[in-house]
């Protein structure tokens, strides 16, 4: 089985310089990808004299995550591919569990590593942790962090086992998967763009797991961090996008409630003073009123299945019930 590693860039020499040595010293046997969204730094120049066997693909456009992976995946060749963060630090021998789960039991289909806080290695990263799921009103979690609440690694997630949704920070799919899901979707840009493609997998009876046997280390927020406006916007406005086209059942209920719980996040955000992130998320529920039409035509297009969620509402599990990790 050969896998294919490729590294996402827009812009980050400095990430490439500290994290791609210890992709290429730990992922031997695997072909290795730098792919740049139509950068304007020398991260390029940099990667092509400083490690030579990387093999570089230039997208003419900074289309995001979902746009720049559609892009560069078309020039890939491979049996899995693995989407890595340009800020992910990767272990000796985390290929190994990754490439036997595919081999051993062939309905595997995506798969996400163990990712842990490269800045507090003794617990989880925000991002992905030990894999995701999702409530009936499309609010993401994982096991190892809910909201913001984050688990030391205490080995209580080394198992296999399935999720529902594997993070875009070190993602591996089957090649034949990705093209019969029709890669991400390029409205999204970034954030939440792997968990439609995951949702879209589950509904099509395509296996996502998590492999706790394999680690990975991650920055987090390198390109967008948590205090960005843009980053509440896109994280709003996408999962909004992702329940309309993905969720089974009475859509509009689904969304109502959805609306008066973004609504009170807004306000919340306004009590804090945070004016930037409340201004966002109108701005992400103006958008996704936009682009209805064309997800409603989308959702006609998908099959759907029930059970997707294991809690109905994460948030009244974590604020009201006060329940903290999975």
């Amino acid at each position: 089985m050969k896998i294919a590693i490729v590294i996402l860039n827009w812009n980050g020499k400095q990430l490439l310089e500290r994290f791609l040595p210890s992709v290429i010293q730990y992922s031997e046997g695997a072909d290795i990808y730098v792919a740049d969204n139509a950068s304007t730094d020398d991260s390029i120049d940099f990667v092509t004299s400083q490690f030579p066997t990387i093999k570089i693909i230039k997208n003419r456009t900074n289309g995001g995550y979902a746009k720049g992976y559609n892009d560069a995946l078309k020039h890939v060749q491979g049996d899995v591919y693995c989407l890595l963060n340009s800020d992910i630090e990767v272990t000796p021998n985390w290929l190994t569990p990754i490439i036997s789960e595919f081999e051993t039991n062939s309905e595997t289909s995506i798969i996400q590593p163990k990712i842990l806080d490269y800045k507090n290695k003794s617990y989880f990263e925000y991002a992905g942790a030990g894999g995701g799921f999702i409530d009936k009103y499309g609010y993401a979690y994982c096991r190892g962090r809910i909201f913001d609440t984050v688990e030391k690694d205490n080995g209580q997630y080394n198992d296999t086992t399935p999720i529902f949704w594997a993070s875009g920070a070190c993602f591996f799919i089957k090649k034949s998967t990705f093209e019969a899901l029709h890669g991400f979707d390029e409205n999204y840009f970034a954030h939440f763009e792997e968990i439609d493609l995951c949702w879209r997998a589950f509904n099509a009876n395509f296996i996502t797991k998590y492999v706790g046997a394999s680690t990975v280390y991650h920055v987090g927020g390198a390109t967008l961090n948590v205090a960005n406006p843009k980053k509440t916007y896109l994280n709003f406005r996408n999962s909004l996008f992702t329940i309309t086209k993905n969720v089974e059942g009475f859509l509009f209920g689904i969304i109502f409630t959805r609306l008066t719980l973004d609504g009170i996040a807004a306000l919340k955000f306004l009590c804090n003073l945070k004016v930037n992130h409340f201004v966002a998320i109108i701005k992400a529920h103006i958008s996704f009123y936009a682009h209805l039409p064309r997800l409603l035509k989308e959702r006609k297009q998908f099959a759907k299945k029930k059970n997707y969620y294991p809690t109905t509402s994460i948030i009244w599990s974590y604020f009201i019930k006060n329940r903290n990790t999975f």
